[in-house]
């Protein structure tokens, strides 16, 4: 056995796929590495310090002047399609691990109120339509609509001001909804915003009505609580189960805590870059032999406010946390794999994720040399490279 760590940084693409713009015909000039980097390196005076993306071989599968094209390190590097349909975290997550998402249910909760309504009110709820728009308010505190941050009728959230209630009022609204709601994923959202969530609901694109979460406040204030309920999957078959029934222990960090599904796993939910990486860090130097999984979602949220240079700042922390995590795996056999979801280009002129490849970058200790990996299909490549160096089929 050995240790094997799987990054994935959050809304990190690297480049358009050929059907990015199907929905967004502008979203074809997405490169949310490229437009990061030159962005910059003009608003800061100097190219991004990633030492260690570079010498994890990203200058091999994104070109670019700031980025090395050079390594000593061994490695196996390439790029992945998504292999589902969209551009969505959970749905990302999901298909990295071994789950067959291929069909998403795209629905705007305009066309299920009546479903919804129902199902909150049987569980003792108040519920009632805000100002005759399709979203409701639920006991006077917590907005259920569509989610603007992600294609139209991907997912629905459950969000509430932490003022007013405690997240575990907002989370148990979600679940609920839950029950009924045909969509990928019902989000919980708790946090801390400007004003009165009211102010901040629009219309989004697709017919989609829902809160401005960006605007609203919440990602800058802090105390962010998030929790994704996924679709019903077959989590059995997927990458921590597999592993935890095989005797792995098996660590999941930040995001991935919140929507990987095994009941064995440590868990160790985190939103605060920091906070991931030092958890990360913690679960190697343990030294014990395994599997973890870690989402840095800092740069998802950055590419949501469309502040290029938060993004910028957020990947060079990150890269200092993949310097010490390189160092730390040095037995024969311990992998570090760095790849992400989807795309989510701060410059292209919306606050939607991107379709785009992803870099697959795994560092292989006590191997030689680089191998140019063709482009994968599919994130299910990611997890079948990870189970393959624990010595697991995914099948």
């Amino acid at each position: 056995m050995s240790r094997t760590v799987i990054v994935v940084i959050d809304g990190f693409g690297i480049g358009a796929m050929p059907d990015a713009g199907t929905l967004r015909p502008g979203d074809l000039a997405a490169d949310t590495c490229g437009h990061v980097l030159d962005h910059c390196r003009e608003a800061l005076g100097r190219p991004l310090r990633l030492p260690a993306l570079g010498a994890l071989g990203l200058g091999l599968v994104h070109p670019h002047p700031d980025l090395a094209r050079r390594t000593s390190l061994p490695l196996a590097v390439g790029r992945a399609a998504l292999g589902y349909p969209g551009a969505d975290t959970f749905a990302g997550h999901q298909t990295m691990m071994g789950a067959d998402f291929s069909r998403v249910t795209v629905a705007r909760l305009a066309e299920h109120l009546s479903d919804v309504t129902a199902a909150l009110k049987s569980a003792g709820h108040l519920v009632e339509p805000l100002d005759g728009r399709p979203l409701l308010v639920v006991d006077g505190a917590v907005l259920v609509h569509d989610n603007l941050e992600a294609d139209p009728g991907i997912n629905w959230n459950a969000s509430g001001r932490l003022d007013d209630l405690p997240f575990d009022g907002i989370l148990a609204i979600a679940r609920t909804v839950r029950t009924v709601a045909p969509v990928a994923r019902v989000i919980a959202v708790g946090g801390h915003a400007d004003g009165p969530l009211a102010a901040y609901v629009r219309a989004g694109d697709g017919g989609t009505t829902g809160l401005d979460t960006p605007a609203s406040g919440f990602y800058r204030n802090g105390g962010l609580q998030v929790r994704h309920l996924g679709a019903d999957i077959d989590h059995d078959r997927q990458l921590p189960n597999l592993a935890a029934r095989s005797g792995i222990p098996v660590t999941l960090i930040g995001k991935a805590a919140d929507i990987l599904a095994s009941e064995a796993a440590v868990r160790r939910p985190a939103v605060a870059t920091a906070d991931v990486l030092a958890h990360t860090l913690e679960a190697v130097r343990a030294g014990v032999d395994g599997l973890v999984v870690a989402n840095v979602q800092e740069t998802d949220l950055a590419g949501h406010q469309q502040d290029t240079e938060r993004y910028g700042r957020i990947l060079e922390q990150t890269d200092a946390g993949l310097a010490a995590l390189t160092g730390l795996l040095d037995r024969d056999g311990d992998r570090l794999i760095v790849t992400g979801d989807h795309g989510n280009d701060p410059t292209i002129g919306h606050a939607y994720h991107t379709r785009e490849y992803v870099p697959v970058l795994m560092y292989r200790a006590g191997a030689t040399g680089v191998k140019l990996l063709p482009d994968a299909p599919s994130l299910a490549d990611v997890g079948a490279m990870a189970a393959a160096s624990l010595g697991l089929d995914l099948g």
